[in-house]
């Protein structure tokens, strides 16, 4: 049985719009030693990428297309793909408890993996291209109990 929302959080998921980005990306882990190609190769990267270097890895989120142009330039990755890009439409308080909590799990109970991320303002999920429809439905269902509530 998946996390229903708190009442106080109903009212963010009523106002949230579910936008499903038409382009097919890929999740990619690029070696740290290749941290300076990378930093080249993905400075001119347009939206939607996500780029995040932490102490084990280059960590990239990015359209399909881009990275079949960009992967010659490395050695030493892994790539998974492809996934559709699913963002909350939404201005998320830094505050909010439990926004993901509740997506993940009404997601889990469909049987869908996601990828998290999120930026300052939105908060954005990754599903494997074949379960994009199952999630968007099960989200959509979501807030549509919100706004009736």
């Amino acid at each position: 049985m998946p996390v229903e929302p708190s009442p106080e959080m109903m009212p963010v998921f009523a106002s949230t719009v579910v936008k499903t980005h038409t382009d097919d990306y890929v999740v990619v882990s690029i070696d740290r030693a290749e941290e300076e190609i990378a930093r080249e190769a993905f400075k001119g990267l347009q939206p939607w990428s996500s780029v995040t270097y932490d102490h084990e890895e280059v960590s990239v989120v990015l359209k399909e297309k881009d990275w079949e142009r960009l992967k010659g330039r490395f050695n030493s990755y892994r790539e998974e793909g492809p996934y559709t890009l699913i963002t909350f439409d939404v201005v998320l308080d830094l505050s909010l408890v439990g926004f993901l909590s509740v997506v993940s799990s009404v997601l889990a109970d469909e049987g869908v993996s996601i990828y998290a991320l999120s930026t300052y303002l939105r908060d954005h999920i990754l599903v494997r291209k074949a379960d994009a429809g199952r999630a968007v439905a099960a989200l959509e269902r979501l807030i549509e109990r919100c706004r009736s509530y």
